[in-house]
């Protein structure tokens, strides 16, 4: 344990966190298997966190009473360095609260908090926002962690899927340029199931905007009898991206979200940006995301 990164651990699992971004980097069960993506030079990050907006404003600009502060894509959080507010065996926690150079960025008071907790069967992150602020504090939040795709060495990407807890039929959206595509297009899932393929995000990020399911399971194909695969269930969220590499990557990030990118030809203010929380003045709003993982 350093003052960079705090492991937790069980008999069954170990999870390993760090303070900059309140990252998780690491998720390991009892035999060594790694589901973390391990930021190769594909893409540099394994989880990071998404606040205060997910996905991209137009021209990187949040516009607030007349003025215009500089944002770009997913926020501030994910390159923040959290303070640790508990280091414990089978759990921590994390804090960042703004400050001069946060509002430089982003003119509201808030106090996010980051809480894993570790069981026997999978991770739990807890993920807290507190407005300290005086006025009524509008942002987005989402988890995007990178699994490992495929699960196991040597074994197909195109034999992997998803499958959702409930039928998936409604239309999904795209992205131009990083904003959302006014268009919508059919959904890709064939009634739970979405089958996974490089070329499925050939258009970027999957976006589905209306999600059905509040749990997804990711693992081989059908057709596979063994090997690793994990369950992701989410609270709170109301929108679930999917997403790899464009040009091809060893990863796959299943995203849990409340918010989305700004759509496209919306330049207004910040407050009135579709997909926000508005967090009253003392209160706050809190989202959970867990993973569990397994091998059969």
């Amino acid at each position: 344990m350093t003052d960079d990164t705090h492991t937790i651990r069980t008999g069954e699992l170990t999870a390993t966190i760090k303070a900059h971004g309140a990252e998780l980097c690491s998720l390991k069960d009892a035999a060594g298997v790694e589901f973390i993506w391990q930021a190769g030079p594909a893409w540099p990050r394994h989880a990071p966190l998404l606040f205060p907006i997910v996905g991209r404003l137009a021209d990187d600009e949040l516009r607030h009473r007349g003025k215009t502060y500089r944002m770009t894509q997913h926020g501030f959080a994910r390159d923040s360095r959290f303070a640790w507010t508990e280091r414990g065996e089978h759990s921590c926690a994390l804090a960042l609260e703004d400050s001069e150079a946060t509002r430089a960025l982003y003119p509201f008071a808030f106090r996010l908090v980051v809480t894993y907790m570790l069981d026997e069967a999978g991770l739990d992150v807890v993920l807290t926002i507190v407005n300290t602020g005086e006025e009524t504090l509008p942002a987005s939040l989402g988890g995007h962690p990178a699994f490992n795709w495929p699960l196991q060495a040597g074994a197909s990407k195109e034999g992997h899927a998803l499958s959702f807890a409930n039928e998936e039929s409604f239309p999904v959206r795209r992205l131009d340029g990083g904003l959302l595509r006014a268009a919508t297009e059919p959904s890709p899932v064939k009634g739970t199931v979405l089958p996974l393929s490089e070329s499925l995000f050939s258009d970027d990020a999957v976006i589905f905007d209306r999600i059905n399911s509040n749990s997804v399971r990711y693992a081989a194909g059908q057709g596979a009898s063994t090997g690793p695969w994990l369950k992701m269930s989410w609270r709170g969220f109301r929108e679930l991206g999917v997403w790899s590499k464009p040009s091809g990557a060893p990863f796959l990030c299943i995203e849990p979200w409340r918010g989305y990118a700004s759509p496209a030809g919306f330049a207004g203010e910040f407050s009135d940006k579709p997909g926000l929380m508005h967090i009253a003045v003392g209160a706050e709003e809190e989202l959970s995301y867990r993973i569990e993982v397994g091998s059969s």
